[in-house]
């Protein structure tokens, strides 16, 4: 009787720390919510009273007009780090996961290599950029131009690729790689065919985040890019125009319709990041259900696979020259 009478002040207080922690969390849910929600009325709030859909087709003239090659320079600018930044970061980050083995060369250079990704996204976007300018502008001579804001983008965003794929990859159960092993496949073919669909949720989400880093970004672009009214027709020695730099001077400008089209390109730099946001969603819940799916029915396709290749005489381990039984 007394051990359960001394149950009960000790039940109280778990239960109110529950209740506490609960409450804490549901708090620091709002705090983070809150201000991006301000943030979203607010530009959306401005813009819309003024909103023209012609702002999307026009081009941008000295007493207005529209955003059309702004637009146009940001997705080129999100298409080029996508390929640039994607293809380098995915592959380190797979080497980093999958071949950086402790006892030899590579194992030892993962280390110092995690390193200077970790200090490399530390570095302030402004101070890149200025690297970008002395090295790249003015040093190779390119100007302000698309290819060095490319490159120093490229950077700027490798780290986090990389990192956030060799996460996804770690994450991915080593049965998967025996199985694959198991069935006879080489570890090539096994990362590419069954590794990597596991982890490609993990690894699209990397880069539509990276992707709206990119598209947000100021600073190392104004040391790089430039900035045009109009689409130029070379990768370097011509300015860039993209739409951040219309919400930068825009914005501080005294004319009533550079404060238009601030808002204007900042509601349309929302709605891209949201959209980069779903597609990263849709892409996440579908390879999630096919994985499931294939998950769930893994056991009957192995079978299956191991049934037909005994009715042709086939080794299962995919052995060539094994004995007949």
């Amino acid at each position: 009787m007394t051990s359960l009478l001394a149950a009960g002040p000790a039940t109280r207080r778990r239960r109110v720390s529950t209740r506490v922690w609960r409450g804490l969390t549901y708090l620091s849910l709002i705090l983070l919510m809150a201000p991006a929600a301000w943030l979203l009325i607010n530009v959306v709030a401005k813009a819309w009273t003024h909103w023209q859909w012609s702002v999307l087709w026009t081009q941008l003239t000295p007493t207005g007009g529209g955003l059309r090659d702004q637009i146009l320079g940001t997705f080129i600018l999100m298409l080029g780090v996508f390929i640039i930044a994607g293809t380098i970061g995915v592959f380190a980050g797979i080497h980093l996961a999958e071949f950086a083995r402790p006892r030899q060369f590579s194992g030892r250079v993962s280390g110092p290599l995690r390193t200077a990704s970790d200090v490399l996204a530390g570095f302030p976007s402004i101070v890149l950029g200025y690297v970008g300018y002395v090295a790249l502008v003015v040093g190779l001579g390119w100007k302000l131009s698309l290819l060095p804001a490319l490159i120093i983008l490229s950077i700027m965003v490798i780290p986090y690729i990389a990192k956030n794929t060799e996460t996804s990859l770690r994450q991915v159960p080593t049965g998967y790689r025996e199985g694959a092993e198991a069935l006879g496949m080489s570890a090539g073919y096994g990362l590419r065919k069954v590794v990597l669909k596991s982890a490609l949720p993990g690894i699209m989400t990397g880069l539509l985040l990276a992707l709206a880093i990119a598209c947000g970004e100021t600073a190392p672009l104004i040391y790089t890019a430039g900035f045009s009214n109009t689409l130029p027709h070379s990768l370097t020695g011509s300015q860039f125009p993209y739409l951040t730099y219309m919400v930068f001077t825009g914005y501080n400008s005294p004319e009533t319709q550079y404060h238009y089209l601030a808002y204007d390109a900042a509601l349309i730099l929302v709605v891209i990041v949201m959209l980069l946001l779903v597609l990263s969603r849709i892409v996440v819940s579908r390879t999630q259900r096919h994985s499931e799916s294939s998950r769930s029915t893994g056991g009957g396709g192995l079978r299956a696979r191991m049934r037909a290749r005994a009715q042709k005489n086939e080794p299962l381990l995919g052995i060539t020259g094994a004995p007949p039984r």
